[in-house]
């Protein structure tokens, strides 16, 4: 359904430590793809999978700012693997949010495992693995 996600970043170095880290937990290797658009403003583009996910600071020269009740989820092939994810992102300077990484039921989603973070910049960010039923 999804192309890409693109967030803000008031600091793109900053983000770009945390998001290699994570997301290498995730599969995803190598550099991400540096953009400076027209405007001046620097990006970070991670393709992995099929996706993309953008890092970019505002081209409207406002601070980046997450997005009250926005969430950004990254599928996990194991429990184990959704708290590697929560794990390295607080060791990166993420924060952890909500419950501890764990297995929670969702009702008619069926048993998952989640964990909850913010990036550095406070974007909300869930690694999720739905167990099989």
């Amino acid at each position: 359904m999804f192309n890409h996600i693109v967030i803000g970043s008031n600091d793109i170095e900053r983000s770009k430590q945390f998001y290699d880290a994570v997301l290498g937990t995730l599969g995803f290797s190598g550099e991400p793809l540096r953009h400076v658009a027209a405007s001046g403003h620097k990006r970070l583009f991670y393709r992995h999978d099929g996706g993309t996910l953008g890092i970019s600071e505002p081209i409207n020269d406002e601070p980046a700012h997450c997005a009250n009740g926005g969430t950004i989820a990254f599928k996990c092939t194991s429990a184990e693997q959704v708290k590697e994810f929560h794990d390295v992102a607080v060791a990166h300077g993420g924060k952890s949010i909500e419950d501890p990484p764990g297995e929670r039921d969702g009702g008619l989603l069926g048993k998952m495992h989640l964990s909850y973070v913010r990036d550095p910049d406070g974007n909300k960010l869930c690694a999720v693995w739905r167990v099989a039923a």
